[in-house]
């Protein structure tokens, strides 16, 4: 198990140098205009690959780091520079961590190459969960997957909502009920490979904020894939299924399984916003004056940044811890995945709200960014387990209850 220090190491403090300076000089000054076009950023993803932040590489190096900061890291410095635009970077990232999470060796090697493409053609993938009446609920899901003996393939039919790259994406991972008698302990998960015929999506989400990635409703309408496609393999599958049959412990299910293992990303997601709000109220308040002094002089203003500060650093500890523990195999025993998200991205929202304020109504216009950041911080106590599911996970957890 590796060491737990608060103190960055070289190849950290590299890592985060390197990611800010690209957040910096390349995504802050895209931002406004991504905003406003509400379109995924291809030159910047390219500009990524080139200097190879976007790719396989770079997301297996930040893996690979033992202490388990460097994936949180990159991730904070690339939301503080802007979240729509780091989103359409990391994106990508969870359609991997669903192949990571149940997929085999061979699995990985095939296919997580695929969902990035190359510098000179960048891609994206989708992780597709969601459906329209089933979010957080995993097991009201109604997307399904049989197995065709005749051709080796499995034939998926069902909607999936509210999937980042949806539609656009070179590869889908996507989560479908092969037992619907077992719930959630009847699903597994598939790797919809390029160019697959029956993948539709008709229409691309009009968001408050996130607005430079891509979201969709993916429709499968009879998408035959190669047997070979299902993660984990078919062989595991059904011994998994058969466990689950017999009233024994079956092992992860495919979505929670993805949503467990990025959890604590989300967390840095979020805390890269509010930081990002933070420093630019702090550095406002310093500058602005009324009634003849900077107005960083009144209690008021000076007590709520030194709240965003202290509340931004205690959702980074959780974040790290919550990593540390995931990379070192350390168990979640009290939902510490959970709150890391749940701590991250309520400050989030709390922190912009704050900015806004401080900045009076110049923060509620589209001149400043602490408005965009505002709008792009309310998803993260929404997707990958809205807040009231972070706070259930937990509560189960420290009780050892099945808390409905």
């Amino acid at each position: 198990m590796a060491g737990f220090s608060l103190e960055l190491n070289e190849d950290q403090r590299d890592l985060r140098d390197w990611v800010h300076g690209f957040a910096k000089d390349v995504i802050r000054p895209a931002a406004p205009e991504w905003d406003e076009r509400e379109e995924t950023p291809w030159p910047i993803l390219q500009e990524a690959a080139k200097i190879g932040l976007y790719g396989f590489e770079s997301l297996a190096t930040w893996f690979a780091d033992p202490i388990g900061l460097s994936l949180p890291i990159a991730t904070e410095e690339l939301f503080w520079g802007d979240a729509g635009i780091a989103l359409a970077i990391m994106g990508t990232g969870l359609a991997v961590a669903g192949i990571f999470a149940s997929g085999e060796p061979e699995q990985l090697a095939e296919w997580v190459p695929e969902c990035f493409g190359d510098e000179n053609d960048p891609k994206v993938a989708a992780f597709c969960a969601s459906e329209p009446q089933a979010g957080s609920d995993v097991s009201g899901y109604k997307t399904r997957a049989r197995y065709d003996e005749a051709t080796d393939e499995w034939v998926i039919n069902g909607q999936k909502a509210w999937a980042t790259n949806g539609g656009i994406a070179n590869v889908h991972v996507v989560t479908a009920v092969v037992d619907p008698t077992l719930g959630a302990r009847g699903q597994a998960g598939f790797i919809v490979p390029p160019n697959t015929p029956g993948v539709a999506s008709t229409r691309k989400i009009k968001k408050h904020g996130l607005r430079a990635s891509h979201t969709a409703d993916v429709f499968f309408d009879d998408v035959r894939v190669p047997g070979r496609c299902v993660l984990g393999g078919k062989e595991r599958v059904e011994a998994r299924l058969a466990r689950a049959r017999e009233g024994k412990k079956a092992g992860g299910q495919a979505a929670m399984a993805t949503f467990e293992t990025t959890r604590p990303t989300v967390g840095a997601m979020a805390v890269g916003v509010a930081r990002a709000a933070y420093d630019y109220a702090l550095e406002y308040a310093k500058d602005r004056e009324a009634f003849g002094r900077k107005i960083i002089e009144n209690q008021s203003i000076a007590f709520d940044l030194a709240n965003m500060r202290m509340e931004i650093d205690a959702a980074r500890m959780l974040v790290w811890r919550a990593a540390w523990m995931g990379r070192n195999n350390v168990p979640f025993e009290a939902g510490e995945g959970s709150m890391s998200k749940l701590k991250a991205s309520e400050v989030a929202v709390w922190s912009t709200e704050r900015a806004i304020q401080i900045l009076g109504g110049a923060g509620y216009t589209r001149e400043h960014p602490v408005e965009r950041m505002h709008r792009d911080a309310k998803i993260f106590t929404i997707f990958e387990g809205t807040s009231e599911i972070q706070r259930l996970v937990i509560s189960r957890a420290i009780s050892g209850i099945h808390i409905p």
